[in-house]
């Protein structure tokens, strides 16, 4: 029993619902052009819990082989490190999630496509692209994160290819504008990864990662915090402004003040370990976020 815990506790369940925001919102945006599809919805589901799972598990071997997960980190102790699951058991994992992707995403875009086609390999790539992100961020000889581009591929996966692919593979076809709501969904999931980064800046540090509050010292990182925060609440009403309806599509500011609450506990509190609950604040504020601008934009 205290091993199925340890392998739960590894996987990082708590971090599901963030992932899977981007698949809302894309499901919502296709909901919003009249072509939401219940089994596009369901596989990209059970995709992104594959790869958020295979990140996690990748992140925790990772970090123990270049020695992030040390005595200095303010974070919950990780598996690998831990001795609590050898390095070998944690790569059988990794290969079985790897496998558990592949199955469910190539299922996903046979029934988004339609069979064999020049979209479905272009899907294809960029799902290895996915597979390839969630495993370099910290394993490998240069991991992607240890250089500072972990807030870059979160923009990009968590946002762009997580919202508009999804809304794609309900649609068939891609609308520019939700390039906007998207981007608000990377820039939310990266100020959950700030705050991250600032919590373990001492540790990651130490370890020659060179995350963007390593790099920038924690004043600018609490700068960068409220950019990301204040042009995702931007860009979202652009978005909104361009497809307006009625002032219900402003939905979302309801979702504000949890943000703002954010950015000021952030910013106010200098004892990095104390910065731990306000990570899971800000992934529940960014689901409230995404919750409310999908109800808005479909009432």
């Amino acid at each position: 029993m205290n091993r199925a815990k340890e392998w739960i506790h590894a996987a990082r369940l708590r971090t599901l619902p963030l992932a899977l925001a981007s698949i809302g919102l894309g499901s919502f945006l296709a909901a919003f052009e009249g072509k939401f599809r219940w089994p596009v919805f369901i596989l990209s589901g059970f995709t992104t819990v594959f790869l958020q799972i295979l990140s996690n598990l990748a992140n925790d071997y990772g970090d123990a082989q270049h020695g992030a997960d040390n005595l200095h980190r303010e974070g919950p102790s990780r598996a690998v490190q831990s001795g609590k699951i050898s390095p070998k058991s944690m790569k059988t994992a990794i290969y079985l999630f790897i496998g558990l992707s592949l199955i469910s995403g190539i299922a996903l875009l046979l029934i988004s496509t339609a069979g064999i086609s020049l979209e479905f390999l272009g899907l294809l790539i960029i799902g290895f692209l996915a597979i390839g992100a969630a495993l370099n961020y910290t394993m490998g000889k240069n991991p992607y994160g240890y250089a500072g581009f972990g807030d870059l591929f979160v923009i990009l996966f968590f946002g762009f290819v997580g919202v508009m692919g999804t809304c794609f593979c309900h649609t068939g076809t891609i609308s520019w504008p939700s390039t906007l709501p998207a981007l608000s969904c990377g820039l939310l999931s990266t100020a959950v990864l700030n705050v991250n980064n600032m919590r373990d800046i001492v540790s990651d540090e130490k370890a020659g990662k060179l995350s963007i509050p390593v790099r920038i010292g924690r004043r600018y990182a609490v700068i960068y915090h409220w950019l990301l925060i204040l042009i995702s609440i931007i860009a979202a009403s652009v978005f909104v402004m361009l497809n307006y309806r009625s002032p219900v599509q402003f939905l979302f500011f309801l979702s504000t003040p949890l943000l703002f609450y954010n950015g000021y506990r952030v910013a106010s509190i200098s004892d990095p370990k104390h910065l731990d609950p306000f990570l899971r604040q800000m992934a529940i504020s960014t689901l409230v976020f995404i919750v409310t601008f999908g109800i808005g934009i479909l009432i």
